[in-house]
């Protein structure tokens, strides 16, 4: 009795593919909560140590990323419209609010708030299923994520107190936590479940990882609008303001053209769909991470058009578009099997050119960035010209489910 009260939480083919409304309203926080990544990294190109300091917030930002990736899977495995997992949504959209709002200091005098936000998400998310499952062979899957979540606890804790060890103890307990992800919580007598194994709703995560990548965009729309209307605001910055725009559109175009709209399909006809979703989770960390790096070249080109472009500003204005392109080509190859040459021309090109943009403004590294995107949208379009959609032909997850294992 105990097992079928717990299977009802899990997703049926009745259930509704597409995001819920809770799930929109929860990605409201993560708009927030990545313009605070990317003000933070703003700050880290005036500091004196810059490396040092952008590592620093991409740790944070990949804190922010593994909480939304889980509770992607959790809404993607388990019916959305049941009290229990809506809770978990709602408590982990608080938990992620806290995140957003401590970001900024996270490493200095809020350490202990945004440690205790990220433990007890970690810790509390998957402790509600392993409850509600009750006596369900599922049950096991939040049981291994409440291991691991427990070991890494005391490091995030003494990270928080102890200053001096805050930053190499997060750095080992966040690669503790993604190493967990990516060997599916191994346990003494549990054994492990590989994300790679398990059933998932594809239409559903497809729309997920599609909306996160809009939720970069839509931030970086915030972060031109807001650095445009600013006390800055002049006909100087104008066409600063317009390239930032054109850029962000051009990213959004070669998202969607083709490969963004097809991951629902290549997910419903590979043979393991988790493999495909495993891989296709860690490209739109990428993507997305580009996306954000870009927005804050905006920004730095904004407030600055005519200052010389030095290397700290080129590797948002540069390589954030290049760390987008890389990650959409990857993208292409695990939808078709291919890698289109435009990309790959793209890229060698704005690596190349890098070192002479520093010669110039900032402005003009952003309209050569505008140029040489626009370049591989006018591919795109030429080469689909006159040919009927193409169809996915993803190489990721073409392995029978029972070759990859069952699920656990």
């Amino acid at each position: 009795m105990s097992e079928q009260r717990g299977g009802g939480l899990l997703r049926t083919m009745s259930s509704p593919n597409r995001a819920t409304f809770l799930e929109l309203f929860f990605d409201l926080v993560f708009v927030f909560a990545l313009t605070r990544v990317s003000q933070r990294m703003v700050a880290d190109v005036d500091g004196g140590h810059m490396a040092a300091d952008v590592g620093r917030t991409l740790l944070l930002f990949l804190v922010l990323w593994h909480v939304w990736t889980i509770t992607t899977w959790v809404t993607s495995r388990y019916e959305p419209e049941r009290v229990v997992i809506q809770a978990v949504v709602v408590g982990v959209m608080f938990g992620s609010l806290v995140l957003g709002v401590t970001l900024p200091r996270a490493l200095e005098e809020r350490a202990l708030a945004f440690a205790l936000a990220y433990v007890v998400i970690m810790v509390g998310r998957p402790l509600v299923l392993v409850a509600a499952l009750r006596g369900h062979p599922r049950r096991m899957v939040p049981v291994r994520l409440v291991g691991w979540a427990v070991a890494t606890t005391p490091l995030w804790l003494a990270g928080a107190l102890v200053p001096d060890l805050r930053l190499p103890l997060w750095v080992v307990a966040l690669a503790v936590d993604y190493l967990g992800a990516f060997l599916g919580w191994p346990l003494p007598r549990l054994g492990a479940s590989r994300i790679r194994s398990w059933l998932l709703a594809g239409e559903h995560l497809a729309e997920r990882y599609q909306q996160i990548f809009l939720i970069a965009l839509g931030e970086s729309i915030l972060v031109i609008g807001v650095s445009y209307s600013g006390e800055r605001f002049s006909a100087r910055s104008a066409a600063a303001f317009a390239l930032a725009f054109g850029v962000t559109a051009l990213l959004w175009r070669l998202y969607f053209h083709r490969a963004g709209y097809l991951l629902a399909e290549a997910l419903r006809l590979a043979g393991t769909p988790g493999r495909l979703a495993e891989s296709a989770a860690q490209t739109h960390l990428f993507m997305v991470l580009g996306v954000l790096s870009a927005a804050v070249g905006y920004e730095l080109v904004i407030a600055h058009p005519f200052v010389a472009a030095d290397p700290g500003r080129l590797v948002f204005v540069v390589g954030g578009p290049v760390v987008f392109l890389v990650a959409r080509s990857r993208f292409e190859y695990e939808i078709f099997g291919r890698v289109s040459r435009s990309r790959v021309v793209a890229l060698v090109a704005l690596l190349l050119l890098a070192p002479v943009l520093t010669a110039g403004p900032a402005l003009l590294a952003l309209g050569v960035v505008a140029g040489v995107l626009a370049l591989v949208v006018l591919a795109d379009a030429r080469r689909a010209r006159g040919r009927p959609p193409e169809s996915s032909a993803s190489p990721v997850g073409r392995e029978a489910i029972g070759e990859a294992g069952p699920e656990a």
